[in-house]
């Protein structure tokens, strides 16, 4: 759509981190924003934004960010949701749409309904795409192309607010589905939060018997050797450990805030994991052949809808 008139005339974007630039990128690929204001805590952070030239504007606060815009996007951890929307409330343009792009949507719109003025139209979004990198230099302009980005709208969000944002991610290269804010949370949690929980939990692992390894090489050898746990790692670990190096910061807020679908997911896959033990004890070789075709049809199936090429973090906004 390059040549054609921008979507909105003044996008304003809390947080430059890897969605925050490649977000910025993709308007700018497609001439999708007039303008593209900025807003990071670190001026440093503002600064390289500023030299690799996705920022038509950095600004030092996010209410000058978000002033005069039509739309104003969240790209931060959950935690701070509360905090810029007070902060940008008071300037915030009649009419313009407050997004986000959050992992979790219940916990976004309890943040910021109640701080958000009237003639103002909040719509959560929350593009799922990512990598495990973080900050300005991390983002680029095709990380959205053939990824879903969710909206969920409140219930008296108008249709045309909808469409709008919907035609702006979609210029940005994604597939665009609406869904209810709960129904998100519990479809986030098994599909993306409960595995960075488990990578967190293997690598932590991985770790705390590496140091054991070594500890033991140490009484034998009077040296202590790289351990064959990391040494040895195959792709399959390889692959936790790129998803357990994403922000601890971001994903600590994920956790908190989608407590009660992630503690439900948990169970459940608590539960089936001890049916795999069970058949692993007594070699039950049949119900671990079956389990295991019934898992690599749903890899396949992945791949045939093209959702298995880069590496997904769902939620990646950061604000150094």
């Amino acid at each position: 759509m390059t040549g054609e008139k921008p979507i909105f005339d003044r996008v304003g974007l809390i947080g430059l981190g890897l969605i925050g630039s490649s977000m910025a990128w993709a308007m700018k690929r497609r001439n999708i924003a007039g303008h593209i204001a900025g807003y990071a805590r670190s001026e440093q952070t503002r600064a390289r934004a500023m030299e690799l030239g996705f920022l038509d504007s950095a600004h030092e606060s996010a209410a000058a960010c978000a002033t005069d815009c039509d739309l104003v996007v969240l790209c931060t951890p959950l935690g701070v949701y509360r905090q810029i929307g007070e902060e940008i409330a008071p300037v915030l343009k009649s009419g313009a749409i407050v997004s986000d792009v959050g992992s979790t949507k219940v916990s976004v719109i309890n943040a910021l309904s109640p701080v958000m003025p009237e003639g103002i139209h909040l719509l959560p979004g929350h593009p799922v795409a990512g990598t495990e990198n973080s900050g300005p230099d991390a983002g680029f302009e095709t990380l959205f192309d053939d990824r879903y980005t969710i909206l969920t709208p409140l219930s008296d969000t108008p249709t045309a607010v909808v469409d709008r944002l919907r035609a702006f991610w979609e210029a940005c290269g994604a597939m665009v589905e609406i869904m209810d804010a709960e129904h998100h949370d519990r479809v986030l949690a098994i599909t993306s939060h409960l595995p960075h929980l488990i990578a967190y939990t293997i690598v932590g692992t991985a770790s705390d018997l590496e140091n054991q390894l070594a500890r033991e090489q140490a009484d034998e050898t009077d040296m202590v050797k790289t351990s064959d746990v990391i040494r040895f790692s195959a792709g399959g670990f390889r692959d936790f450990t790129r998803i357990a190096g994403s922000d601890p910061v971001m994903w600590r807020d994920v956790f908190l805030n989608n407590r009660e679908a992630v503690l439900e997911m948990l169970g459940r896959f608590s539960e089936d994991l001890v049916a795999l033990q069970r058949a692993v004890r007594w070699s039950d070789g049949d119900k671990l052949e079956e389990w295991f075709t019934r898992t690599r049809g749903i890899r396949r199936s992945i791949v045939e809808q093209k959702q298995a090429g880069t590496f997904i973090a769902m939620e990646t906004g950061d604000d150094d």
